[in-house]
């Protein structure tokens, strides 16, 4: 069964529709694991509509709003295009990521900084409209401050540079890496933006970024739909959200939480 944390978790559900797309058909589908990724105990759903579709397609977005009750997360591109879908669509939430069509996966965060004129009336629009935007930024102040400035109430940490020196095992450059995530979650909170992380996180790397007490959701996606390959998509949710209460028990406001329950 899920375990309950105070990380919400999102499943981002592009690589079901990858190995659609591989042979051209319905099989799998996207909705379908995002039906399950609920069922197991995920808090919503991340889908990234790119704008060559290479593997979410519009209908894909329309049957999530229309068929899945948890929160719809849509990453965008900052164009006028994905802007209309959004204010049609309605999701829930819409993160604004940087896109070029000749990357594999999104490769850094969005340069809120440098394209702070072009972002804010898109910004604008989608918060007017009820919708809540995040940016997907790196961890660095200045583009924090962008956001701030701009009224996008959430920013989503860029991970990925913390991941690889992870996985490649380079010990120096993860300290660092993971302190600078620390650093910009602490200034964007006290900024009074809501933080998000994500991207390359695994069980490892998500128990880490839990136990930041300004982290409030993980978006996860490639290592899970891995793994379900393995041991099956719900039992990969549980394993995940079982890493991430593990890292957020470590977290000094739940403990000092912990601490004063048990004096009442």
């Amino acid at each position: 069964m899920p375990v309950k944390s105070p990380v919400r978790l999102g499943l981002n559900i592009d690589h079901v529709a990858t190995l659609r797309n591989a042979r051209g058909g319905a099989r799998p589908d996207p909705i379908e694991a995002a039906r399950v990724a609920v069922k197991a105990g995920v808090d919503g759903i991340t889908a990234h509509l790119r704008e060559d579709r290479r593997h979410i397609r519009d209908e894909d977005i329309r049957r999530i709003k229309a068929e899945i009750a948890a929160p719809l997360n849509l990453e965008m591109a900052a164009t006028e295009e994905m802007t209309g879908i959004a204010l049609v669509t309605k999701p829930h939430a819409c993160c604004i990521v940087p896109e070029r069509r000749e990357e594999l996966t999104t490769e850094g965060g969005l340069d809120a900084a440098g394209g702070e004129d072009h972002l804010l009336p898109i910004v604008k629009r989608l918060v007017d409209d009820g919708i809540r935007v995040s940016l997907f930024i790196d961890p660095e102040p200045r583009q924090i401050e962008a956001a701030a400035r701009m009224g996008a109430p959430v920013v989503e940490l860029h991970t990925g540079q913390y991941c690889e020196a992870w996985l490649a095992r380079d010990e120096a450059t993860a300290r660092a890496e993971l302190d600078r995530l620390a650093k910009a979650a602490t200034l964007a909170a006290s900024a009074g933006l809501e933080v998000h992380a994500g991207h390359g996180l695994d069980f490892e790397t998500a128990k880490h970024l839990a136990a930041f007490p300004e982290i409030r959701e993980l978006n996860i996606g490639h290592v899970i739909i891995g793994e379900a390959i393995f041991i099956g998509l719900s039992e990969a949710i549980w394993r995940m959200r079982a890493a991430i209460a593990k890292g957020a028990s470590k977290r000094p406001d739940d403990n000092a939480s912990a601490q004063q329950q048990q004096q009442q």
